[in-house]
């Protein structure tokens, strides 16, 4: 089946932040859009900054199925792991049924597990692994139920470029242009593999140069700031909590048991999953 309508779900990842045009934001799915087919493929992104898991679920997928979708893209988790109200039961069964409500229409799903934002971010120790192992619970989950609805998946976790300075905005929280390039790159390959993608791949190549550290640091004197103040105000006291376990656990040279914790909670999520979800259409 060749894609005739593309919609895109999720966050600012999707929403374009970070690869800046005029007049707002593009991103990888609207520079993947065109290499779908010969023919222009009609495109909506519904994604919106800062969105959770329950935003896709309440207010993106009415809009996405009443549009009526062939390809339809769902990458969305990591504002769920920069919360302290974070719940992977919560997340997974939201996902399953925005997964499943496509499917039942016959769209192909379009998933991706990202790198944990405190990587990105490059927090200490005691406080990256916290969000480290939010973000393997959020991709475990994605890739548990990609393959139960036979999504076309991408592992974005795992490739090489994320490692690279120059693919990241001067956030360093969003892909630069060029990293959006290698996110729409990768999403063709593995669709035109999989004969849902005809037309010409994005190019990798960046139209504008990479932000300069000097451009970093202005960002976190202006717009950085705010940003700072509001995850601080949400997140920070329950993750300094988080690191105090996570260094108790290290003295006692128990972290293991962290670990196993987020494991068995991930397997409960998945396993209280309805027939229905496990049954879905593919």
């Amino acid at each position: 089946m060749r894609p005739t309508r593309f919609v895109a779900l999720g966050d600012s990842l999707t929403e374009g932040v970070g690869d800046p045009v005029a007049g707002g934001w593009r991103g990888w799915a609207a520079l993947l859009a065109p290499g779908l087919a010969a023919e222009p493929v009609p495109f909506t992104n519904l994604a919106v900054s800062g969105a959770q898991t329950r935003d896709v679920l309440e207010t993106q997928l009415p809009a996405g199925l009443a549009l009526r979708p062939d390809l339809v893209s769902v990458v969305v988790g990591v504002n769920d792991t920069l919360r302290r109200t974070f719940d992977i039961h919560a997340v997974t069964a939201r996902l399953d049924t925005v997964y499943a409500a496509f499917a039942a229409q016959g769209a192909v799903l379009l998933t991706a597990c990202l790198p944990d934002p405190g990587a990105v971010l490059r927090l200490p120790g005691a406080l990256a692994r916290p969000l480290a192992r939010r973000q393997r619970a959020v991709n475990t989950v994605v890739h548990a139920l990609s393959g139960r609805y036979g999504a076309v998946h991408l592992p974005a976790c795992e490739d090489a470029w994320i490692g690279d300075r120059a693919m990241w905005s001067a956030d360093r929280l969003h892909p630069g242009e060029k990293g959006h390039r290698q996110l729409a790159v990768r999403f063709h390959a593995l669709l035109a593999g999989a004969g849902l993608a005809t037309g010409p791949a994005p190019s990798a190549e960046p139209a504008s140069p990479a932000p300069t550290r000097g451009a970093a640091l202005w960002w976190l004197a202006t717009a950085g700031t705010g940003w700072v103040a509001r995850r601080c105000t949400d997140l920070l006291p329950q993750l300094l909590r988080l690191a105090a376990d996570e260094l108790r656990h290290d003295a006692r040279g128990t972290s293991a048991r962290l670990d196993l914790r987020a494991t068995q909670a991930v397997s409960t999520a998945l396993a209280a999953l309805p027939v229905v979800g496990r049954t879905g259409a593919a």
